[in-house]
């Protein structure tokens, strides 16, 4: 080396001493590489190093997979939520000349969470065995069908309020001779069919879905409203909306669980109205069973004047959605009653809704229980027998 020589003084170590100092450089920003935290130029220059350095490059793969196990990766899924919270943006801004009534809102949104999973479907997927659950009596009842059949089932019970409210029925003429209950329809509309349910199910499903949100919409202050009848018993327009409701995401879950496909209870609002409706059918149905003979006897000598406290059980819904119920036992014109309360029983929200659907038994119901023992097996085998095909 001269005296004259030309280049910088930093310039003139020996070149595996530079080629140690660029080493070092791209190894300590290795980290930062497999956390995507370097700058473009950095990136660079690391991935020119890893197809030289096998060392670094070996470091590097293992680096990068640590990174991976810090957060789980993001599901490309919508959130289930996010209907809900733009639908309420909106809302806010600009209210509807005509809005949905409050108990057709839960109705709403599970027809529209239910539609969304369908339309991502394959072919394949709709002819998925679907087993339908239900309670009948003392005995856990069946029937298998596939995820276009559960399609056909909802929309022909859902025919029931499309009727009252002067619709179409999606059975034309092929309306059971047995009656308007939910199992007769159904089965009606499968022995009909041309051939079994598939995909082409799903429209005229969602079309009828929009024309009752849309026509109790119209109607919810214009006219009286109608009893929608369901064979052995008629249920008030409202009270049938949130019914449906609930039947919309059961029978959702049961098509989830047949394609291998995550689904979440609905909003807490919406599921405290299906509880509440639940809890307030319970009286008519116990008093149905004990008729049957499949309850306990009244244990007062007299039936209890309609609007005067009795015998009572108190239902406790726990979770989101949840709340409190005073169920008369002894007559269904009672009232409930703190002051005659003679059993507690507690249950999950979720839980609750599956005894109701018949997906879980009365036995299997995981239920925290004081007092009446009789009382309490009789109000969960009658909140069981709310359920039907």
């Amino acid at each position: 080396m001269t005296p004259n020589d030309p280049r910088k003084p930093e310039d003139r170590g020996a070149p595996e001493d530079r080629d140690g100092a660029a080493h070092q450089l791209l190894k300590s920003l290795l980290g930062a590489w497999a956390l995507a935290a370097c700058s473009p130029e950095e990136t660079a220059a690391v991935e020119e190093h890893l197809g030289e350095c096998g060392a670094c490059a070996e470091e590097a793969l293992g680096l990068r997979e640590a990174a991976t196990l810090l957060h789980r990766p993001d599901t490309l899924d919508l959130d289930p939520g996010l209907r809900t919270r733009v639908l309420a943006g909106c809302l806010e801004r600009r209210p509807p000349h005509i809005p949905v009534p409050g108990w057709a809102a839960p109705y709403d949104a599970e027809t529209a969470r239910l539609d969304a999973l369908l339309q991502d479907m394959g072919d394949a997927e709709w002819e998925a065995p679907v087993r339908l659950r239900w309670f009948e009596g003392e005995d856990a009842a069946s029937r298998r069908t596939t995820v276009a059949g559960v399609i056909a089932h909802l929309m022909s019970v859902d025919g029931l309020v499309a009727v009252a409210l002067g619709l179409d029925d999606p059975l034309g003429d092929a309306t059971s001779a047995d009656g308007p209950s939910p199992a007769a329809r159904t089965e009606a509309y499968w022995r009909v069919a041309h051939s079994p349910p598939a995909r082409s199910v799903r429209a005229p499903w969602r079309e009828q879905t929009h024309d009752l949100v849309r026509t109790v919409s119209f109607a919810a202050n214009a006219v009286k409203e109608p009893p929608v009848p369901y064979g052995a018993f008629a249920l008030p327009l409202p009270d049938a909306m949130l019914d449906r409701a609930f039947e919309c995401w059961v029978h959702a879950e049961d098509i989830a669980e047949a394609v291998d496909y995550p689904y979440d209870p609905p909003a807490p609002r919406h599921l405290h109205r299906m509880i509440d409706l639940a809890a307030r059918m319970l009286p008519g149905v116990l008093a149905a069973r004990r008729q049957a003979g499949l309850a306990s006897p009244a244990r007062t000598r007299h039936l209890v004047t309609a609007g005067d406290p009795g015998r009572s059980l108190r239902l406790e819904i726990e979770g989101l959605g949840g709340g409190q119920w005073l169920i008369p036992l002894d007559s269904p014109g009672a009232v409930g009653s703190a002051d005659h309360e003679v059993a507690h029983v507690a249950l999950d929200g979720v839980e609750f809704c599956r005894l109701a659907a018949g997906h879980v038994t009365p036995r299997e119901a995981a239920a925290g229980q004081v007092g009446d023992r009789e009382a309490i097996r009789d109000v969960l085998c009658a909140a069981a027998s709310l359920s039907r095909m």
